[in-house]
């Protein structure tokens, strides 16, 4: 008997997983990037005099404080922390509040003169830091000249940002003058600028753990003048699972930094990095503007957009409804297909299906895109519409492998609706030239299946003979066509499927022994009959089309009745077993290498009120997906359940692993490369997936990360590697014209 629909539908729903991915790009173009761009010249706004304008907002003026060095320096051995903690003043010991402090201000006259605002504020904000009770002179013009010529150079060098240069400058003077000494404010921003260069150049790298060491060995770069700075140790933190370590420096900059542009800059960074709630933390540090607006407002809109699209790739995110119907609101007063696709996303990850068919079928409406598509025919899969998901997504099957995906599952569906639903000629073509040209042994199985419902069994043997060609072991094909044969009086050939399957497939080698009649009359359709088609393969166009015309019949045996599998219950439908036995049959079907089936056990079993049961449905429903190559598919699964840790983490791996990899077989190199990052949280990356991390960045002609992956791999005498490395270096030597 032919299998009932297969319902990947609702599994089906983590296609997005990829989708949305590439989506966020492009919908949350207006949210800064990670690392965002330096601070340009007067980012910080200081002020060289103590009357300047107050700061917009209520903030204390301890805005150059630095962030406490303890809350890096736990990731430092002790050894370090010893040398990188700020010096603490003791108060018994300072002088009087109006003592003036011997402060060396030549920078700041240097700066001035050349009229680098930037370097002066910064210095400014850098000697305030040091010294407390300092207070900038009104007009740094006014600080008398050094007086000297080589000095004056050294700064010139410093402004230029030659720090070698400098150094050199430093070390020939003190070889031709015996006991000069150059400034000690100049030693300390050299210093500086040098760790500056060495975080920014270990942050690019993602070099995470060397940006914290950094850090937290040169606090001078953790105040608000160094914004930049404080942004990339926050992100260092979040890549390696320390977001609340993370939040504490964007905290820092939204408590003591007062310049909008870098409050809102934080913001949005910190919501790419970190979970909601902690961006929701962030957000409360929200100040009141002097016109009564408040301060985050201008990127709310974008945070809706984030959350929602985060939410729409992981169905175990909580997105707090308030952004949620923010998004609605301006999906609606906006009018961008963008913001309904992010809708029918987040919400068909949530298995609400019909406001995903809603969203999608705006956007659809607006623009009629891959994705818009692709989720749409998804929604309507899930509500059990097959023939209206196959003609959307017949016009976008290439667009990418889950699109074609999802166009095959729909396909499949629409052959296997009960009672079958007689098909156009046209579309019966286009779906059997589809079939093969994809070798797609599901939908060639349901091919076989759906002849048979309209009496046309040599078309059926063709197709259960095709689907075997293509997947050997498909059981289902097998007994289709041993069914089918024997009903022709093909004795002979049934005998010989049955040789070769025997042992496999119990309910094979009862063919012809029982065979339970269905009495009651199939829906009869009135169109002509028409004569069996003789194509000897479904390669023919006529295998694909001789079905579309029907002939008035009875149904004859009901297949369902002749399932028999040991140890599983075949005779009943799994939505009318009990919970613990749809899961037995889900595993037996399993151990049968009939996952299709099996996903329809484990779908019923995860209906009970039992958690234990829903876990192991969940996993086995993810199982039977990964062994169909349905890799999305079992990503939402594997969100339903509540299973263990264990098992969705392993499921967890195999996922991203499948993911990478076909984004890499697609030359969807950025892609892969955040699948594998994304695996890397989970396990070990494996020597070949590193091999593949390398051949992406080398296609990227990103030669350096390139060439520092096949080096560490080939020194483990791993021969892709090694051919990857003499790739990489030739490409590189071809790019810059250099011989390595």
């Amino acid at each position: 008997m032919k299998t009932t629909p297969l319902f990947v539908s609702t599994a089906l729903l983590a296609a997005v997983g990829f989708v949305a991915v590439e989506w966020r790009s492009e919908i949350m173009g207006q949210v800064t990037g990670v690392h965002g761009k330096p601070a340009q010249s007067g980012l910080l706004a200081l002020q060289p005099t103590p009357s300047a304008a107050p700061a917009p907002y209520s903030v204390p003026d301890n805005s150059q404080r630095p962030i406490e060095v303890a809350q890096l320096s736990n990731d430092l051995p002790a050894q370090q922390t010893a040398q990188v903690r700020t010096p603490q003043t003791n108060t018994a010991e300072q002088p009087a509040a109006t003592t003036v402090p011997q402060v060396d201000e030549s920078a700041l006259r240097y700066f001035a003169t050349q009229g680098d605002t930037a370097r002066l504020n910064a210095e400014i904000a850098r000697l305030k830091s040091l010294y407390p009770n300092w207070v900038p002179p009104e007009n740094p013009l006014a600080v008398p000249p050094v007086g000297d010529p080589q000095l004056e150079n050294m700064w010139k060098l410093y402004s230029e940002s030659r720090y070698a240069e400098v150094r050199k400058a430093i070390v020939d003077r003190q070889q031709a003058e015996a006991g000069w000494q150059p400034p000690a404010n100049l030693l300390e921003m050299l210093d500086m600028a040098e760790a500056r260069i060495k975080l920014v150049n270990a942050s690019n790298l993602k070099q995470y753990a060397t940006v914290i060491e950094v850090a937290a060995a040169n606090s001078g770069l953790l105040t608000c003048s160094e914004v930049d700075t404080l942004w990339r140790v926050a992100e260092a933190f979040a890549q390696t699972n320390r977001d609340s370590r993370a939040r504490d420096a964007y905290m820092y900059v939204l408590t003591n930094c007062t310049q909008e542009n870098e409050r809102l800059a934080t913001v949005q960074k910190a919501a790419a990095l970190l979970p909601p709630a902690m961006t929701e933390e962030l957000l409360a540090q929200e100040k009141t503007k002097a016109d009564g607006t408040l301060e985050f407002e201008p990127v709310k809109n974008d945070l809706a957009r984030q959350f929602v699209a985060n939410g729409g790739t992981d169905a175990k995110l909580t997105v707090a409804p308030t952004y949620v119907s923010r998004l609605e609101r301006l999906a609606e007063t906006d009018g961008l297909a963008s913001d309904d696709l992010l809708l029918g996303w987040y919400y068909i990850m949530r298995e609400n299906v019909t406001d995903a068919e809603k969203w999608f079928r705006k956007a659809h409406d607006k623009e009629n895109s891959a994705s818009a598509s692709q989720g749409l025919a998804l929604a309507l899969l899930a509500r059990d519409k097959p023939q209206e998901a196959e003609e959307i997504m017949y016009e976008w099957r290439d667009a990418s492998d889950d699109a074609h995906k999802t166009y095959l599952a729909a396909t499949a569906n629409l052959l296997a609706l009960e009672p079958p639903v007689p098909l156009d000629a046209e579309v019966l073509k286009r779906i059997g030239e589809e079939t093969v040209k994809a070798k797609d042994p599901v939908t060639a199985q349901e091919f076989g299946w759906y002849a048979r419902a309209f009496q046309q069994p040599q078309l059926a043997i063709q197709w259960f003979t095709t689907a075997l060609g293509w997947k050997a072991d498909d059981e289902p094909s097998a007994y289709g066509l041993a069914l089918t044969n024997y009903e022709l009086a093909n004795l002979p050939e049934t005998r010989r499927i049955q040789q070769e399957w025997a042992g496999r497939s119990e309910r094979i080698a009862q063919v012809g022994q029982v065979q339970a009649v269905n009495t009651a009359p199939r829906t009869v359709y009135t169109q002509a009959p028409s004569q069996v088609s003789t194509a000897q393969s479904p390669v023919d166009q006529q295998s694909a089309t001789a079905i579309a015309t029907r002939q008035p019949r009875a149904v004859a045996a009901d297949r369902a009745t002749s399932r028999q599998q040991r140890g599983c219950n075949l005779n009943s439908r799994p939505q009318n077993l009990s919970s613990q036995t749809a899961l037995q049959q889900g595993w037996c079907l399993m151990e049968a290498n009939r996952p299709a089936e099996a996903l329809k056990a484990f779908e019923s079993a995860l209906r009970s009120d039992q958690s234990n049961i829903r876990s192991d449905a969940a996993y086995g429903q993810s199982l039977a997906y990964l062994r169909m190559g349905l890799t999305d598919n079992a990503a939402v699964s594997a969100a339903k359940g509540g299973m263990d840790k264990g098992k969705a983490t392993e499921l967890q791996v195999a996922i991203l692993t499948d993911r990478a990899l076909a984004a890499y077989r697609n030359g969807r190199y950025p892609e892969a490369l955040i699948m594998l990052d994304q695996r890397s949280r989970f396990a070990t990356e494996r020597t070949d997936l590193m091999v593949i991390r390398g051949y992406s960045y080398l296609n990227m002609k990103r030669y350096a990360d390139a060439i520092q992956i096949f080096e560490s791999v080939a020194a483990t005498g791993n021969r892709d590697a090694v051919l990857g490395l003499a790739n990489a270096r030739s490409a590189r030597a071809a790019a810059s014209g250099a011989d390595y």
